[in-house]
C-alpha cells in the first residue's frame, strides 16, 4: 500500500492524504476546503479504481478558479500512478 500526502494549489483545501493499494484509492482525507463536500466525494470514490477517478474528477473546476479540489486529487493521483 502506497500512503499519499500532497499539498493542493489553488484551491481552499489546503492539503489531501489517500491510500492506494492494488490500482484503488482509499482514506482519502482534505485538509480545509468545504468539508461536507469534500466528505461526500472521499466516501463515494472510496475503493473505487484510481484511473476511474481520474477520468470522472479531472478538469472540474470550482467558481471561477481554473481548478477544484477535485481537480487536484485527479492531477495528484494521475502524477502517482
Amino acid at each position: 500500500m502506497k500512503n499519499v500526502k500532497e499539498r493542493l494549489n489553488g484551491v481552499c483545501a489546503k492539503q489531501v492524504t489517500f491510500d492506494l493499494k492494488d490500482g484503488k484509492i482509499y482514506n482519502v482525507s482534505f485538509y480545509g476546503g468545504c468539508n461536507g463536500n469534500l466528505k461526500a466525494i472521499s466516501k463515494l470514490i472510496d475503493g473505487m479504481d484510481a484511473v476511474k477517478v481520474v477520468e470522472i474528477l479531472e478538469g472540474n473546476i470550482c467558481d471561477f478558479k481554473p481548478t477544484s479540489c477535485a481537480d487536484q486529487l485527479a492531477k495528484i493521483l494521475k502524477g502517482v500512478l
